[in-house]
């Protein structure tokens, strides 16, 4: 008997040892959960024609809007990323998104200013 008791404690010990890894994980991880509240600007220089700035809100720990505030993209073409790709954000609270189509230098500028203001928001 004293041998199944100490069998059974070393299973306890095991398993409790192998979920300690996954202590502090959830389903937000990779999210903008836990961010600061409040303005943030963030600047990429990698626009198609220089620099694009956004300003990203942050209420309750998640992106609650973006907006670009300068930029010098193409009419029609990088601005369809400027118009479209801040809501695909802040729905994804995520940057990991698809570019716009027919955007992609554009749609990677953003998303880099992006990042750079969520940095500045840990």
């Amino acid at each position: 008997m004293k041998q199944w008791t100490t069998r059974k404690i070393g299973a306890v010990i095991l398993s409790v040892a192998c979920l300690i890894p996954l202590v502090g994980c959830s389903a937000e991880s990779g999210t903008a959960s836990g961010y600061k509240d409040g303005s943030y600007e963030g600047i990429s220089p990698n626009g198609i024609h220089g620099e694009i700035a956004v300003a990203v809100a942050i209420t309750g720990g998640k992106i609650t809007d973006i907006k670009v505030t300068s930029h010098g993209e193409t009419e029609g073409i990088g601005s369809l990323a400027v118009e479209q790709l801040p809501g695909k954000i802040i729905e994804a609270q995520s940057t990991e998104v698809d570019g716009v189509s027919g955007a992609s230098v554009s749609s990677a500028a953003i998303k880099e200013a992006v990042n750079d203001a969520l940095t500045k928001a840990k």
